[in-house]
C-alpha cells in the first residue's frame, strides 16, 4: 500500500469541504475497462446491424456497473482487502484453483481484446503489421504497469484519466459532425431484441461493460489508495466521495459506449464491411471525412493502451489474492501478451476475436458478481458497513438478470 496516499486519504476525510477531489481516481481506473476496445466491436456491431435497437442494453448495463463497482470499492474501503482475498480466504486450496482457472480465463480473455483493439488502432493509424501493432500494445502496457509498480499510484491514476479524456474525444466527436435522430435513439430505450443475434450482441455488450476483472480489481484500488480507515468518520467520508467517483467515472464511460452505438446507428447501417472495425473506420471516414476517423482510431488506440494496463494489473491483484502468489511483472505481461499476439498471426478477423472475447467476459461476471454480493452483505466481514436491504435486493436482482442472460445466450448459440 502506499502509506503517502493514504495518509493524504485520511487527511482528507478529516478536513472535508472540497478535499473530496482529492479522493477521486480508483474508479476512473477501473472505468476505462468500461470503454475498452471490446466495446468498441460490440458497439459498433449492434449499431451497424440494429440501429438504435440496443440502446437500452448500454444503459441498464451502466447502472448495473454503477453498483457494482461501488460494492467493490466499499469491500476495500471497510476491510482494507481485496474481493479476490476475501474469496481466497473462504475456499479449501482446490476450490480455489478452479476459481482462479476460471478468473484467468477471463483476465485472459480481456486481454485478447485489448491487445488487438490497440494493434487494430496502430494499424489503421499507421499500417503497421497487427503482430507488431500487438507487441507495442504489450509494450506501453507494460511500461505503465511499472509507473504503477514503483512510483505512487496518484501518478498511474493520472495517466490513466488522461488516456480516457483522449478516447472520450476519439469516440464522441462523430456525433457532433453527425448528430443523430434522437426521437429514434429514444425509442432504443425500450427493452427488447430482434432474434438470437441481437441477444448474442446484448450478451457481447454486457460482458463488455459488467468488466469481472474490474469487479475484483476495484477493491484492490481502493484499499490501496485509501487504505482502511480509522475511525466511523472517515469511513463514512470515503464511502461518500467512493459513491461520488464511481457515479461521475462510470456516467462518462457509459456516454462513451451509448456514443459509440449511436454513431454506428446514424452512419453505419447498411455499409458493407462494418462487422468489422477496419470497415467501420472505412465507413466513418466515407460518411463523416477523414478527420473524424481518425480521432476514432485514436481513441480506440487509447482505449487498447490503457484498458490493457489495467487488465494486467487486474490479472497480478487476482493470482496474489487467490493464490497468495506473486510472480514478476515483466513475466506475467510475457505470459498473457502471447496469446494474443499468436492468434493475431491466424486468419481470424480480429473483430470476431474481440466480439466473442466480450461473450466470455459475460459469463465470467457471475463468478465475480455473486461472491461480492454475499460478501458485502455479510456482518462477519463488513460489520456495520454490510449492505442494507435495499441495496443487498439490487445487487441480488442484478446478478439475476446477468445470469438469465447468460443462460439464454447458452441457450441460442447451442440450440437456436
Amino acid at each position: 500500500m502506499d502509506v503517502a496516499v493514504r495518509e493524504d486519504s485520511t487527511r482528507t476525510a478529516r478536513t472535508g469541504g472540497l478535499g473530496v477531489v482529492r479522493l477521486l481516481g480508483p474508479a476512473f481506473v477501473a472505468s476505462v475497462a468500461y470503454v475498452d476496445p471490446g466495446n468498441v466491436a460490440a458497439n459498433v456491431s449492434a449499431g451497424a446491424q440494429f440501429g438504435f435497437l440496443l440502446v437500452w442494453v448500454l444503459v441498464a448495463a451502466n447502472a448495473m456497473a454503477v453498483v457494482v463497482q461501488y460494492l467493490s470499492a466499499k469491500l476495500g474501503i471497510v476491510t482494507g482487502r481485496s474481493l479476490p482475498e476475501v474469496v481466497g480466504q473462504r475456499f479449501p486450496r482446490r476450490v480455489r484453483l478452479a476459481y482462479w482457472g476460471q478468473a484467468e480465463l477471463v483476465a485472459a480473455a480481456t486481454d485478447l481484446a485489448e491487445v488487438i483493439g490497440g494493434a487494430i488502432a496502430l494499424n489503421l493509424l499507421f499500417g503497421l503489421p497487427l503482430v507488431l501493432g500487438g507487441a507495442i500494445t504489450g509494450a506501453v502496457s507494460l511500461a505503465l504497469l511499472v509507473l504503477q509498480h514503483r512510483r505512487r499510484q496518484r501518478h498511474f491514476e493520472f495517466v490513466i484519466t488522461g488516456l480516457l479524456v483522449v478516447l472520450t474525444v476519439g469516440f464522441t466527436a462523430g456525433l457532433f459532425v453527425s448528430p443523430p435522430p434522437w426521437s429514434q435513439a429514444a425509442a432504443g430505450l425500450i427493452p427488447r431484441f430482434d432474434g438470437p443475434q441481437s441477444v448474442l450482441l446484448a450478451a457481447s455488450m454486457l460482458g463488455a461493460t459488467v468488466m469481472p476483472h474490474v469487479i475484483y480489481l476495484h477493491s484492490s484500488l481502493a484499499r490501496d489508495r485509501h487504505g482502511r480507515s480509522r475511525t466511523d468518520h472517515e469511513t463514512s467520508y470515503l464511502l461518500r466521495a467512493t459513491r461520488w467517483d464511481v457515479v461521475i467515472a462510470l456516467v462518462v464511460a457509459g456516454g462513451v459506449n451509448i456514443a459509440m452505438l449511436l454513431l454506428a446507428a446514424t452512419n453505419l447501417p447498411g455499409q458493407d464491411g462494418t462487422d468489422t472495425i477496419g470497415g467501420a473506420y472505412a465507413a466513418i471516414a466515407g460518411a463523416l471525412g477523414p478527420v473524424v476517423a481518425v480521432l476514432f482510431a485514436v481513441g480506440l488506440l487509447a482505449s487498447g493502451l490503457a484498458s490493457t494496463s489495467v487488465g494486467a494489473y487486474a490479472g497480478a491483484e487476482i493470482m496474489h489474492g487467490l493464490l497468495r502468489v506473486q510472480i514478476p511483472l515483466v513475466v506475467r505481461r510475457l505470459v498473457t501478451l502471447t496469446p494474443a499476439l499468436l492468434l493475431l498471426t491466424t486468419d481470424l478477423s480480429p473483430t470476431s476475436m474481440l466480439v466473442i472475447s466480450q461473450v466470455v467476459l459475460s459469463f465470467g461476471i457471475p463468478f465475480a458478481l455473486i461472491p461480492l454480493v454475499v460478501v458485502t452483505r455479510d456482518a462477519r466481514v463488513m460489520g456495520a458497513r454490510r449492505n442494507g436491504v435495499v441495496l443487498h435486493l439490487a445487487a441480488c436482482a442484478i446478478a439475476m438478470v446477468i445470469v438469465v442472460l447468460n443462460v439464454t445466450l447458452l441457450t441460442l448459440t447451442l440450440f437456436g
